[in-house]
């Protein structure tokens, strides 16, 4: 059961949008994940985000910790800033997922593997639902009930499972990261069988609501195709960087192994 809660690592970072590169902004941000047990550093993100926040595009890399990329995820606005599509490549293994289509029936798609076939599922998303990374964008929309002391309940589109799953957000505390004020949050399964899955923990920023640290189950496989439990930081805002870095990005080869 822990699988759920894995998805939504990702799906806390900002989206990126497929308008032409040299026509807009391009911020770069990078991220940590450390293995929770012993602080070893597992992989690391780097982020590329187009597009104002209401219609935002993402592309992220999934780096080796030597820097090699293995997987690659693509996100386009869709919708709303809660929807987004995307599309996501591994190159260790040939796994995919994605969710693309209309704003109240989405195609999820899912292959295990290289050699594996393709599934694919309409699922009808409710409105307020959330797709992968914009979870993130649920999180602002929300911000002031969360402050007020308000839980947040919604529907969570999770590709591999296909299917729709109920989340709980509550803010627990207010706390200093890095020297700075946030805000910590809680994020848990709202079903009766949620005791059953370790919470995620979430740590945004006060000033900017931008997120600083998730702590919980990844979204991003080891090699033995297992979910680790992981604290990604982004410590950084995003900065400004040349439009080509992203166009170079996109087609980066992936490589099939973090070993030597």
């Amino acid at each position: 059961m822990r699988q759920p809660l894995s998805c939504l690592i990702l799906l806390l970072s900002v989206i990126a949008a497929p308008v032409s590169a040299a026509a807009q902004t391009v911020q770069r941000q990078e991220g940590r994940a450390y293995a929770t047990a012993n602080g070893r550093l597992l992989y690391r993100e780097t982020h590329w985000l187009q597009g104002p926040a209401s219609a935002q595009s993402r592309l992220v890399l999934y780096r080796c910790s030597d820097g090699r990329p293995f997987a690659r995820k693509w996100m386009t606005p869709q919708g709303s800033p809660q929807t987004p599509d995307f599309t996501l490549d591994d190159g260790r293994d040939g796994y995919q997922e994605g969710v693309r289509g209309g704003a109240a029936t989405r195609q999820v798609s899912v292959r295990a593997s290289a050699q594996a076939p393709t599934f694919s599922r309409a699922i009808a998303v409710p409105p307020g639902a959330v797709v992968d990374a914009g979870f993130d964008a649920a999180v602002r929309s929300h911000w002031a009930a969360l402050q007020a002391g308000q839980s947040v309940a919604f529907q969570f589109l999770l590709p591999s499972r296909q299917r729709l799953v109920p989340l709980k957000l509550q803010r627990t505390g207010a706390v200093t990261w890095q020297g700075q004020p946030a805000e910590q949050l809680q994020m848990k399964l709202d079903a009766w069988f949620g005791f059953a899955v370790p919470p995620v923990t979430l740590v945004y920023a006060t000033a900017d609501q931008r997120l600083l640290q998730f702590t919980g189950t990844g979204n991003v496989r080891d090699e033995k195709g297992k979910y680790p439990q992981v604290r990604v930081e982004f410590p950084a805002a995003p900065v400004a960087t040349p439009a080509a870095e992203l166009s170079a990005a996109r087609t980066q080869p992936l490589v099939k192994t973090c070993g030597a």
